[in-house]
């Protein structure tokens, strides 16, 4: 049966507070050197400080923790202090250190109940079951890395513990924010030695453990609506010139796309004409490449594209940079040698920002690529990760501007980094491995909230000829992956221009049905926003009793309603592949074929190179644009599919789609449904509630209902409609025309 989701209008409505790191008094719980504060049911922070210098101020992974009280109780006995709630029972034995080396009799334990068996933890307690979370970096993969991947909040164990005191892949801590105004700056702990733990007890339901830890570590942002469009991108050395011809050309064969990617040459490196760049680091536009890049920003803009610099900071900034005087004296430095590069300085961030950065910025650079590879500790901050810092700040630092909703495209620097969306995976190998790997690694991401991740769509390094095939294959796959950015390194054999391929019409058709499937991505996206749970998740958030869930690592949901099991292998040149397919319970919707398929079983399926195996949850409601060349722009009509088997509804999510009003309230949602009543079949469109500045007036619906029979008759409410039927795809098609959306549609289908 289909989840319904009524409660996206609650959750909709804006923010009573901000996160406030202290918790209330109420929560907490002293013994001795200890401190518990219980956060959840599911959740108790555990501290151990020799001084009892606790801390309250945010860390890099909790934010928040001024949540609603929970009711527990406490009781010192026989040496103990035990604490209870709904879900956990803690005993610690009092004036001990929490932490012993008898797993027999720990000094402190939580039990709960999973599936009915109690469980028991202690500190120290290896978990092999976690079902693990995501990694900084793709660079040089090419197949299965999961032994790369961190732990996530996620295991079949029952519990996870986050260790604030643990160093992080990098070597890194989390540490603490002093509570600035504008972009919190890096504290260190108040007592280096203490013991910060948060104990998440949740067995198996792992979508309120998200939902909770998001609480926490501080919610998912909606990134700006284009950054789900098409992306095109390669490193190489393109001039403006090169870079306006292959707008136009991918105009001229009327691909989609919003996004153009600037990489690395476009300042200067010390090289000239088309010698290859050797130096990593700049700041300055390189002229010969780009004689006037505000008209060239302009033009950009004017074609509804939005663009990024690639950056690499490491090596700091150098005397040839413009502004470097400005910004020597604003340090107070010399103005003839380097600066190095210290962004966890407040004082060099400022300037930098000021001097270096916001003049790009000002004339329409929309937002930047951090590329850093280098030392992974900060070199003037003990114990900080470069990575994890550069994301802080840059995206902080994007908010305070509010010019646009902050996005930037970055490595992940370890959990908390969801709050800073986009990730950047890195230097993969182009080979059918790299792309089966892809799938899980993406939605294994979502067990640390880290739900927005960007491969290089085609692979990174290539030593081979273009496959045609692989590149088809890595593309529909993108279309359902969070975003889809087609990239490729500095080499002349390697081609990323979709209509250079002799199957570039397979390809469109699949850049196509991403544009097509927007209004389902960024209602999926608010979701993300309201709930913790990612647009792409594996099986077992929703199964998670059924083993099979766990098996099928190469499926997964995207969204709540469509199931993907993309083709990742070649099909030898025969044209079609097979591919094996667990559907849960329920009727499936093949949507390559227009098949209704029977759930609770194992489907092996025949596949052309045109088709993905994707599949719409019985009882869905699909909202889909028609046929757009870009995200600029709203489309004055919407396509809504509806799956039959069970009855659904959808809240169809709009905003401003690139400022942050969607945090305060500024959005609008739009409830869609269908159900059966005395033998027919209604599908309803319900008056759009709340309100964004440009929200449209009027909209025309155009509803599919797919796998019908010729229906015996079509009545409508709220208007006049016409429908037709088409009997090769069992499908009835009904349009609505265009009226305030304020008001409402009802469709009522008497079937045969």
């Amino acid at each position: 049966m289909k989840k319904l989701i009524f409660f996206f209008l609650l959750l909709s409505l804006p923010c009573l507070a901000a996160n406030d790191p202290q918790a209330d008094p109420a929560a907490i719980v002293h013994s001795g050197n200890m401190r518990f504060t219980v956060l959840k049911p599911e959740i108790i922070r555990i501290e151990w400080s020799e001084q009892s210098r606790f801390e309250d101020r945010a860390s890099f992974v909790a934010v928040n923790r001024k949540l609603p009280t929970v009711s527990f109780t406490t009781e010192e006995k026989d040496g103990c202090l035990f604490i209870t709630t709904a879900k956990l029972a803690l005993r610690y034995k009092t004036g001990t250190h929490p932490v012993n080396n008898d797993p027999c009799d720990p000094n402190l334990q939580i039990t709960l109940q999973v599936n009915g068996e109690d469980i028991v933890w202690y500190p120290g307690k290896k978990d092999p079951y976690n079902l693990k979370g995501t990694a900084r970096t793709l660079d040089t993969a090419d197949g299965d890395v999961r032994s790369w991947l961190e732990d996530g909040l996620l295991s079949r164990s029952g519990w996870a513990v986050i260790d604030e005191k643990q160093p992080r892949s990098d070597g890194s801590l989390s540490l603490m924010f002093d509570g600035s105004d504008g972009v919190d700056w890096v504290a260190q702990r108040t007592d280096k030695q203490s013991l910060d733990y948060y104990f998440l007890g949740y067995g198996h339901d792992y979508k309120q453990a998200l939902r909770d830890f998001t609480e926490i570590a501080g919610k998912i942002p909606l990134p700006p609506l284009y950054v789900f469009g098409y992306w095109y991108s390669k490193y190489q050395r393109y001039s403006e010139q090169d870079f306006k011809n292959i707008v136009n050309e991918i105009g001229e064969n009327g691909i989609p796309l919003d996004v153009l990617v600037i990489d690395m040459d476009w300042h200067l490196n010390g090289k000239t004409g088309s010698t290859a760049s050797t130096e990593w680091t700049g700041w300055t536009w390189n002229t010969e490449l780009f004689p006037d890049p505000p008209a060239f920003i302009d033009w950009l803009h004017s074609r509804h594209l939005k663009t990024t610099l690639n950056l690499h900071p490491a090596d700091g900034i150098a005397p040839k940079e413009a502004n470097f005087t400005q910004l020597a004296q604003d340090l107070g430095l010399p103005d003839n040698q380097t600066i190095p590069w210290n962004i966890e300085n407040r004082a060099f961030y400022e300037a930098f920002f000021n001097r270096i950065l916001r003049p790009h910025e000002n004339i329409g650079i929309d937002f930047w690529w951090l590329d850093w590879q280098q030392w992974m500790i900060a070199r003037n901050e003990e114990n900080l990760g470069n990575t994890f810092w550069l994301n802080h700040v840059f995206f902080n630092d994007k908010k305070l501007q509010q010019k646009g909703r902050p996005v930037i495209f970055h490595r992940w620097g370890g959990l908390g980094n969801h709050r800073y969306p986009i990730g950047f995976s890195g230097d993969t190998y182009a080979s059918f491995a790299s792309l089966a790997f892809q799938p899980f690694f993406t939605a294994t991401a979502s067990n640390a909230a880290y739900g927005y991740w960007s491969h290089d769509i085609g692979g990174h390094n290539q030593s081979g000829a273009n496959d045609p095939e692989l590149y088809l294959r890595w593309i529909q796959y993108g279309v359902f992956s969070p975003i889809l950015r087609t990239h490729a390194t500095s080499a002349s054999h390697i081609e990323r221009r979709i209509w250079k391929y002799p199957n570039f019409p397979q390809m469109l058709q699949a850049l196509k049905l991403r544009y097509a499937l927007i209004p389902y991505i960024y209602t999926s996206a608010r979701y993300a926003y309201d709930t913790g749970i990612s647009l792409c998740r594996p099986m077992y958030y929703d199964y998670p009793e059924r083993e099979e869930a766990y098996l099928h690592e190469a499926q997964y949901m995207f969204g709540n309603d469509i199931l993907v099991a993309p083709v990742t292998r070649s099909d030898n040149g025969t044209g079609t592949v097979s591919q094996t397919v667990w559907l849960p319970e329920g009727n499936w919707y093949e949507a390559a074929t227009g098949t209704m398929l029977e759930g609770n079983r194992k489907v092996t399926r025949m596949f052309t190179r045109e088709q993905i195996p994707y599949y719409y949850r019985e009882g869905a409601v699909i909202p889909l644009y028609p046929e757009i060349k870009h995200l600029q722009t709203r489309p004055d009509t919407l396509i809504v599919q509806f799956v039959p088997g069970a009855s659904g509804e959808l809240q169809f999510y709009e905003d401003e789609n690139d400022n942050d009003n969607y945090e305060s309230g500024a959005c609008t949602w739009t409830a869609i449904s269908q159900a059966e009543q005395n033998g027919e079949n209604v599908y309803a469109i319900l008056p759009r509630q709340g309100a964004f500045d440009g929200m449209p007036e009027q909209r025309a619906y155009r509803l599919e209902l797919l796998e019908k029979a010729l229906p015996a008759s079509v009545e409508f409410a709220g208007g006049t409609g016409t429908w037709y039927y088409e009997p090769q795809a069992r499908k009835i098609v009904v349009s609505l025309p265009s009226k305030p959306c304020n008001t409402g549609w009802e469709v009522r289908i008497k079937n045969p």
